[in-house]
């Protein structure tokens, strides 16, 4: 019983902390996987880093900021079915490139 509720305890801490799990070599390529997502499917057509580019969508600077890696991916994946009144398009990502998109996003911090 007493590992069962460490396992347990292990694992709210670990989506506790709204990281995928990477050594760094793998988290900066996850990162330029998910830079390169973002360009390809033009997040900057909308979103703005900083104070440059357009301001029709939120600064993801400051998203990194209120969001885990997980929340973000889990937005990602399907953002009307977060918050059905948002404009964001559901861009069809596949989990990888959710996470990927996600991870680079946190990376804004």
């Amino acid at each position: 019983m007493g590992i069962a509720l460490s396992v347990l305890l292990l694992s709210i801490v670990g989506v506790g902390c709204g990281r995928f799990s990477f050594n760094a070599k793998e988290r900066e390529a996850h990162i330029a996987e998910g830079r390169r997502v973002f360009v390809d499917k033009g997040c900057g057509s909308c979103h703005t880093l900083d104070a440059a580019g357009p301001f029709s969508a939120p600064n993801l600077r400051q998203t990194a900021l209120r969001y885990t890696e997980v929340a973000l991916a889990r937005w990602l994946r399907n953002p009307s079915a977060q918050v059905p009144t948002r404009h964001m398009p559901n861009l069809q990502l596949s989990e990888a490139d959710a996470s990927a998109v996600a991870t680079y996003i946190a990376s804004l911090r």
